[in-house]
């Protein structure tokens, strides 16, 4: 339930999230894109009223070009410098009420210095001082673009500032949405852990007392073999239940109830416990362990888990083999590594197994005495805990990785 709340909430985070990027982004596109017209503009008017003066240059009489010299431009700081035909300035021009400045002149000589003629330079207006268009021997006209850099540099700014802010806003929109949205399906979900939860205590009180009355029975040739599977058949049923019990426990772990424990010793003593079974078939469990390494846990619920794994392991692990328990520590977290060499688990049911009442065994054999409970009650204490769970099989070998965040 907890995964489906997640990535419900992280699709509807990351959808409203995308929306609001992709409208910062196409404003500040918007506004650059504008800009940057009104600039070009700006240089193609001024190079077309230059280029229609047709009167000679005369170095003791500026050139009358009234059209040019009235021409005004409200939104931009645009100067034009008239050229003779050795690319002298004979005349400047201010097109706004701002005087000509000497970084303006200067910016000028250093454009004509650097013989970019026939040139129209805008460049990037997120850096840029200047733009300008030069003419050889005709006119070379400069737009100061500071103002329109540092305009768009605050619209960046105040996108950047408002999508933040937005984000705080578009998570808390998306846990309402997300509340909405898993609310009936919570409901349905806590329902069924009741009715498990319920439906397995009023079983278990019935099912005792018919176990009970089947031990008084008076075995004889003759009904041998019919008591012997209501035998057989009620165990099986009890251990059933037990585990519905359990499954049910572990969905209803609480963090309150959670201390500070030794899990170097609780992983410990289970493999040691095991070790008899695993002799059975031949099997040897093998451990690298780090001592001492505390963690805050449910430690009944720890132990089931790790009780799991390598019963799990050794069920499912090969004749002469090795099982290996491995707890390992780093900066931010500790593994738990359960290793069997046997059948492998097909990588289309890596996430299958942990599922209620799944098994590999398509086929449901009841000999083996296992219900597809096992692994869902571990992926479960694993979650109380807000760990990780993955299998894998690789060359032979099947590994269990567990992986709980340091406390």
């Amino acid at each position: 339930m907890e995964n489906l709340k997640k990535k419900t909430f992280f699709t509807i985070f990351i959808i409203i999230s995308l929306f609001a990027i992709f409208f910062a982004i196409f404003f500040n596109i918007q506004t650059y894109h504008r800009e940057y017209t009104g600039i070009l503009n700006n240089l193609t008017r001024m190079k077309n009223l230059t280029i229609e003066r047709h009167e000679p240059f005369d170095k003791e009489k500026k050139p009358i070009n009234d059209e040019l010299h009235n021409r005004k431009v409200m939104d931009y700081e645009v100067y034009t410098f008239i050229l003779d035909e050795n690319n002298e300035i004979v005349d400047k021009i201010s097109h706004s009420d701002n005087a000509i400045s000497d970084e303006i002149i200067t910016k000028a000589q250093n454009i004509i210095e650097s013989n970019n003629t026939s040139k129209v330079r805008i460049g990037c207006l997120y850096w840029n001082k200047y733009a300008y268009n030069f003419e050889n021997n005709n006119s070379l006209t400069i737009v100061d673009i500071t103002n329109t850099r540092n305009m768009l540099l605050t619209n960046m700014l105040i996108s950047l500032l408002l999508v933040g802010i937005g984000e705080l806003v578009i998570y808390i929109i998306s846990k309402k949405i997300t509340e909405c949205i898993t609310k009936p399906v919570q409901i349905s979900f806590n329902r069924e852990k009741e009715f498990v939860a319920n439906a397995s205590h009023e079983l278990k009180t019935p099912l005792a007392v018919m176990m009970a009355n089947i031990d008084c029975l008076d075995v004889n040739k003759k009904n041998e073999k019919w008591i012997n599977n209501l035998k057989s058949e009620s165990d099986r049923m009890s251990n059933l239940i037990t585990r519905l019990l359990d499954l049910s426990k572990t969905e209803y772990l609480k963090k309150e109830n959670f201390s500070k424990n030794d899990i170097s010793m609780i992983v410990k003593k289970r493999a040691l416990t095991f070790e008899s079974l695993a002799y059975e078939k031949n099997i040897t469990i093998e451990t690298d362990i780090i001592e001492k390494v505390n963690f805050l846990c449910h430690k009944e619920s720890i132990d089931e888990l790790v009780s799991i794994l390598i019963d799990n392991a050794i069920s499912h692990g090969k004749e002469n083999s090795k099982i290996k328990v491995n707890l390992l520590v780093s900066k931010n977290e500790i593994k738990l590594e359960v290793i069997n060499e046997g059948e492998s688990i097909p990588e289309s049911e890596y996430e299958k197994i942990f599922e209620r009442f799944y098994r590999n065994d398509k086929s449901h054999n009841r000999k083996s005495g296992r219900y597809g409970l096992g692994l869902a009650i571990a992926k479960n204490i694993v979650n109380a805990h807000d760990g990780n769970i993955k299998a894998y099989s690789k060359d032979g070998f099947t590994t269990f990785e567990v992986k709980f965040k340091k406390n």
